[in-house]
């Protein structure tokens, strides 16, 4: 178990994502006036945790192993993947859910079907994914 807590790569990425949820629930908190505490691990939302994860992994795997390594390589490629699912492929199918949503709701208010939402905050606008590799690039740089 202490091997696991002595691996900086490990500690910089969890942490990243750790802040990260814990911001979301915040923010929440501070700009609704609500607890949600899905916000600590729920998709979507400011900042990306996931953005912010696998930064942390490229850029402390990068400090750890060398910029010029194959570790370095699959870490940056694995952050590419990640963040390009979270701003197209998930941003569109909360978009489609939004839709959805609004069209379940006029069946149901006419009688003609059941209410049963999805979830619409799935995915991240750029922004979103921007500020999640910045915090992951600050936690690799101070842990690392």
């Amino acid at each position: 178990m202490q091997e696991l807590l002595d691996n900086r790569i490990l500690m910089a990425s969890f942490s990243a994502w750790f802040v990260a949820q814990l911001l979301k629930f915040l923010g929440t908190l501070l700009l609704c006036g609500r607890i949600d505490l899905t916000r600590l691990v729920g998709a979507g939302g400011m900042p990306s945790a996931h953005s912010a994860l696998v930064t942390a992994l490229a850029v402390a795997t990068g400090r750890t192993t060398g910029f010029s390594s194959p570790l370095f390589a699959v870490a940056v490629v694995l952050a590419g993947i990640v963040m390009y699912d979270a701003t197209g492929v998930r941003q569109a199918v909360g978009n489609q859910a939004e839709v959805l949503n609004r069209i379940v709701d006029d069946l149901y208010h006419d009688g003609s079907i059941r209410e049963e939402r999805l979830r619409e905050l799935l995915g991240h606008t750029q922004v979103e994914v921007l500020v999640g590799c910045v915090l992951g690039i600050a936690f690799a740089l101070v842990l690392t």
